[in-house]
């Protein structure tokens, strides 16, 4: 089982709302286009689309407040800067990357079956 960090859970995002950005995002275990073809591991062949449902899955059922599922909507579905997603919501622009960044750690413990405790990367399991 591939553990989902923040790194891949941002990777992942934009296939939430758009199905062809699927098309885009590039399996992170493939060998690049250009190396020698060789063995292919059965269990790891087939994870991006596992991932691709993982995502759809936990932004539906993460508990994310409703300010951090705006913001992660307005960075990842919509591609808006920090200052433009600040001005709509009427706060910082500190305000909008703590967010992102709360939600975006959320998701990943979610999808992880952990609870998040707030700070970076510190992440308990679940009880």
């Amino acid at each position: 089982m591939t553990a989902y960090d923040r790194r891949l859970v941002e990777h992942l995002l934009p296939a939430v709302w758009d199905q062809e950005a699927a098309y885009g995002i590039r399996n992170p275990t493939a060998p690049d286009a250009d190396m020698p073809k060789g063995t292919v591991d059965p269990k790891a062949a087939g994870i991006l689309f596992a991932h691709l449902a993982d995502i759809r899955r936990g932004w539906a059922g993460c508990p994310l407040e409703l300010g951090e599922r705006r913001a992660l909507f307005l960075r990842y579905a919509l591609d808006w800067p920090d200052a433009l997603i600040a001005a709509r919501d009427g706060v910082t622009d500190r305000a909008v990357r703590y967010r992102v960044e709360r939600g975006v750690g959320k998701l990943a413990a979610w999808l992880n079956g952990r609870d998040y405790i707030d700070g970076y990367e510190e992440l308990a399991v679940a009880g």
